[in-house]
């Protein structure tokens, strides 16, 4: 009998899945809270810049304010989400609880100002501290806090996009390029659909886009279906999932020069962000638009916007190019804000560019360059397919899974997040070696 118990591991899988429930339910609510609070300012924010442009011209000032808020009370949360991922990897000096009003304040002030930023930067600081913060209240040991680290990253994630499911996936995903471990899996699913439910509660409505092409067919024998696949639709696919990789690997590669240069030939750090918003202002000026500012999703004066391009003309050329410089200077030189927004921007400019060249449908492109660019520049192939799902419909679930797969590869080793590890080499399967991407690129090369 008493074999027979120990054996029933269901009533110790349903004790452990408990246990995480009332723990995360209560950092949940407050991570949902937060992020509505915060897109609900953050739309004001925007809102209020394109009323009066004459704000943007504060935003060299704006950038020496947000400077003076992290040298003086930032202690270590200036490594942002980075040190999120530290601390999951490995303990250390631990994530302050200021970390979150100054990551939220910073950001507002970023985009009231001009700065090309995103959102999700934000709200997954705001999820880790707040996690990190009930850690300490509930004086978990070390893998227990790591798990709720990962479930406030979720939380975070999957409230400020709308994609609960995308979210949990994203905060497993994120920590080593190439390998998911699922010891937190359903706990970051219920972190992150409590705080995407607590965020719609208060009324905020996420943008939804539509992508009318569906590669559906329905034919009354398999033999017909296989005849009538549209191949070079898929061969498209495969050729914009390379563009969209390398269009990953560039904004990655730029952002980290950028602030490395920065920070080599500018001695005087007070000077670094001035010097951004200079030359933002400067290459918006001589652009003659102010479209590749602030968050870049929805543009009331008609310009170029992500939602736009999902339409035929709804983007230029270069479009993809402009807004991955600005966004790039912006963080490079201190501003704060995500970059996976501006990856949305990037990827959906890109694939409608890509699309009216190749003949190819303007939505679908647009949709694909949205998950893939993300997915290459943060090498969570699995997430962004799961997010194309949440955010445009199964319709096309293959060519998500096309498109991001092969920007994942083509990314290289590469990311926005230096100290996600490479669990798996994209090219060499005998890598075993769980380097981070910034000790990689410190060292100059891949080693093989």
């Amino acid at each position: 009998m008493k074999q027979f118990r120990n054996s029933f591991e269901q009533i110790k899988i349903a004790q452990h899945l408990l246990y995480w429930t009332v723990l995360i339910v209560p950092v949940s609510i407050v991570i949902g809270s937060l992020v509505s609070l915060f897109l609900w300012l953050l739309d004001m924010a925007s809102e209020a810049r394109w009323n009066h442009l004459w704000l943007i011209y504060f935003l060299p000032l704006a950038g020496l304010f947000i400077t003076y808020l992290y040298k003086t009370w930032g202690k270590n949360s200036d490594i942002g989400n980075n040190l999120i991922l530290d601390e999951i990897h490995k303990p250390g000096g631990g994530i302050p609880a200021r970390m979150t009003p100054l990551v939220l304040i910073s950001t507002l002030v970023t985009h009231l100002f001009g700065g090309s930023a995103g959102r999700e930067g934000t709200a997954v600081q705001m999820g880790g501290s707040i996690s990190a913060l009930f850690s300490r209240w509930y004086q978990l040991k070390h893998n227990d806090k790591r798990i709720l680290l990962m479930c406030g990253m979720a939380a975070g994630f999957g409230a400020v996009f709308g994609t609960p499911i995308a979210g949990a996936i994203f905060a497993l995903e994120v920590l080593s390029a190439g390998r998911i471990k699922y010891d937190a899996l359903l706990p970051c699913f219920i972190a992150s659909l409590l705080a995407d439910f607590t965020c719609a509660a208060y009324g905020i409505q996420h943008t939804r886009y539509i992508i009318a092409f569906s590669g559906v067919i329905e034919p009354t024998k398999h033999w017909i279906s296989f005849l009538t696949f549209d191949y070079l639709l898929l061969f498209k696919v495969v050729v914009g999932g390379i563009a969209f990789g390398l269009a990953g690997f560039l904004f990655s590669e730029t952002s980290h020069f950028i602030k490395d240069s920065s920070g080599k030939y500018i001695q005087n750090k007070w000077l670094i962000p001035v010097a951004g918003g200079i030359v933002i202002l400067a290459i918006s000026h001589l652009l003659g638009t102010f479209d590749y500012l602030g968050l870049g999703v929805t543009n009331p004066k008609g310009g170029v916007s992500i939602v736009s391009a999902f339409s035929e003309g709804g983007a230029t050329s270069w479009s993809w190019f402009w807004k991955l410089l600005l966004t790039a200077i912006t963080l490079g030189t201190g501003f704060k804000g995500g970059e996976v927004t501006p990856l949305f921007f990037i990827g959906a400019t890109l694939g409608n560019v890509l699309a009216t060249v190749a003949g190819a449908p303007v939505d679908l492109f647009a949709g694909l360059g949205f998950i893939a660019v993300f997915a290459g520049a943060t090498n969570t192939p699995i997430a962004c397919t799961l997010m194309g799902v949440e955010l445009f419909g199964s319709h096309n679930i293959m060519y998500y899974a096309v498109a991001c797969f092969t920007a994942y590869y083509f990314s290289g080793h590469s990311g926005i997040y230096g100290s996600q590890r490479i669990a798996v080499s994209k090219f060499h399967h005998s890598l075993d070696q769980e380097d981070t991407i910034g000790d990689r690129k410190r060292r100059g090369r891949i080693e093989e």
